[in-house]
């Protein structure tokens, strides 16, 4: 429990320990400024404007691998409480916490600190995380979930529903966009999804650590909500891109799997998370994924002349991905035809 940043942080200069190589530190903070990751209004996805929506979609999923939306109709006051929850979670003493505390990654609902696997790392991140599912079989989910703060299981259950919601109906849009069958990703290819929450404490050299190494998503899309705070960056056309964080908008970003679905069409996009010398930074991402024993390859009606990647069983595809996420070529490479 003692390795939590947020149980060390105050008054500390930055440990060696979380000090990155030169070549890996954000260095310089300040982002380009004019350019931004689409932003759509999902309301208008229902009336005479569908078509220009799917459009929108499908292109920042070609050009950004990333966008966010609004009016999406997660009501606000779900998701305040929401992180109101999450961000009471932190904040409890240590020894409410100490009982999901754990290194072992294989662990379905964890609290720990920097990435997957703390006792490898040569370098650790500046975040604390807590994760576990959601989805599917949500009431045999909350079983796992933490029992304090008491309002945990029931605020967070009913954004997690909520939060799937607006997976599905994003998905069905992407079907629409590539041409697929209504409901194609249905079923086992968006059966799972993944809650990860990240808490971030000030620190007090943002230019020589991360929140979040540069890395992709290995699922089929995230949903998340940035709690209002900057920090995460995405790449495009070699250079970062700071995300704005939009009053109760969601930035949703396209993964790995829907990548080989979509045979190369859309895209799976670096990003990153820097830190803030002044603010605490809190996320919410839920991540949409296959069931682990679901096969995976790209639809038939969009392989053209040949299809990108072979077929592969979605838990393989993972095995292989967090050795090597820090490269996202190579993880994708190993799956190519």
């Amino acid at each position: 429990m003692g390795k939590l940043v947020s149980s060390w942080y105050k008054n500390k200069t930055l440990p060696e320990s979380h000090i990155f190589p030169p070549e890996t530190r954000p260095g310089n903070l300040i982002v380009p400024r004019g350019k931004n990751i689409p932003v759509i209004d999902l309301s208008e996805a229902e009336g005479r404007n569908r078509t220009r929506i799917v459009q929108q979609i499908l292109k920042a999923g070609e050009e950004y691998g990333f966008f966010q939306v609004v009016n999406h109709g997660v009501p606000e006051d779900l998701i305040k409480e929401g992180f109101e929850v999450l961000e009471e979670f932190f904040e409890m003493p240590d020894e409410d916490k100490a009982i999901l505390y754990s290194e072992d990654p294989t662990n379905r609902c964890r609290l720990s600190t920097s990435g997957v696997n703390y006792a490898r790392e040569k370098v650790h991140l500046w975040r604390d995380n807590l994760k576990h599912p959601c989805h599917p079989d949500l009431q045999d989910c909350i079983q796992l979930w933490p029992q304090k703060p008491k309002r945990y299981r029931e605020k967070v259950a009913k954004f997690s529903i909520e939060a799937k919601k607006l997976g599905s109906r994003i998905l069905e849009i992407v079907a629409e966009g590539l041409g697929l069958e209504r409901g194609y990703f249905g079923d086992k290819l968006s059966e799972s999804m993944l809650l990860s929450v990240n808490h971030y404490p000030p620190c007090p050299d943002p230019s020589s650590t991360l929140r979040i190494s540069k890395h992709c998503d290995p699922y089929l899309i995230t949903i998340l909500h940035q709690g209002g705070v900057n920090g995460l960056q995405v790449f495009n056309n070699g250079e970062w891109i700071g995300v704005e964080p939009l009053h109760n908008a969601f930035v949703v970003n396209i993964g790995n799997q829907l990548q080989i679905i979509s045979n190369d069409k859309l895209k799976s996009v670096e990003h990153r998370v820097v830190t803030n010398s002044n603010l605490a930074r809190t996320s919410a991402a839920f991540f949409i994924a296959p069931s682990g024993d679901c096969v995976v390859e790209p639809a038939k009606s969009l392989m053209g002349d040949a299809a990108a990647y072979r077929g592969f069983v979605f838990k393989d595809f993972l095995l292989h991905y967090f050795p090597n996420f820090k490269n996202n070529q190579v993880v994708m490479e190993r799956f190519r035809s």
